[in-house]
């Protein structure tokens, strides 16, 4: 999910970031000191959804939400607790009251995106499937000065290493290496098969033999699961299991 950030505080600015990078499902596209940064880049780009601050300069965050004729879903990020009934009037998500927890920021976002990915559910049932950049069945990687062809059904797990990823497979017993970020690799595979479980680490759920709440199981290869991906992966695989 694309979101921003509307804050006159840098403080609380670096803080919701650092939170959402540690989300594998939102992308930050802006942080926003005044409303009339944000309307621009709502004008200009779909945002999914808005970390705002009630009190702001000029337009408080109140009446910039007031003023959208297409409201994306929205968070109210904010010192002060008497402007949450109106809040949730004007349909918040949620009114978190800072100093905001991580724990309670997921939970949170994992609203979001529960009601994200029902909306998207909804709008995209009974209707032929698009050709995206993660639908192929295979990708091409730059390794040891050629290109070189992975199945995506190969793909056992993805580990990262700063400016480099490894990539695991069940054809070789060598990891192939390439010049990549794991983010990007994450936006380049099918969402359904796999899933980041660890700021180093993307699994292949269908290579998966065994889960607990610490790591997983793939092949003879024990991977821990992070904390900041905790939630979201376990009630994934909670919502599989039958």
């Amino acid at each position: 999910m694309k979101c921003i950030i509307l804050d006159d505080k840098p403080l609380s600015q670096n803080t919701l970031a650092d939170y959402i990078d540690h989300v594998p499902y939102l992308e930050l596209v802006a942080k926003c000191t005044n409303a009339f940064e944000a309307f621009e880049i709502l004008q200009n780009q779909r945002i999914d959804l808005i970390f705002l601050e009630v009190i702001l300069p000029n337009v408080s965050g109140i009446d910039f939400i007031k003023s959208l004729e297409n409201k994306p879903m929205f968070i109210f990020t904010t010192t002060y607790s008497e402007y949450a009934i109106e809040g949730y009037n004007l349909s918040a998500l949620d009114y978190l009251i800072k100093p905001i927890t991580f724990d309670r920021f997921l939970k949170s976002v994992n609203k979001a995106y529960e009601f994200y990915s029902f909306k998207n559910y909804k709008y995209n049932s009974g209707k032929p499937e698009k050709e995206t950049a993660n639908s192929s069945e295979f990708i091409l990687v730059k390794a040891d000065y050629k290109t070189i062809k992975i199945n995506i059904n190969d793909i056992l797990y993805v580990e990262g290493l700063k400016d480099y990823i490894k990539i695991y497979t069940t054809t070789s017993s060598k990891p192939v290496i390439t010049l990549n970020s794991l983010k990007n690799m994450q936006q380049n595979l099918p969402s359904d098969k796999f899933s980041r479980i660890h700021k180093s680490y993307i699994i292949s759920l269908d290579h998966i033999k065994v889960i607990n709440k610490a790591q997983v199981v793939i092949g003879d290869t024990y991977i821990p699961i992070g904390e900041s991906y905790k939630n979201f992966f376990l009630n994934e695989m909670e919502n599989r299991r039958l």
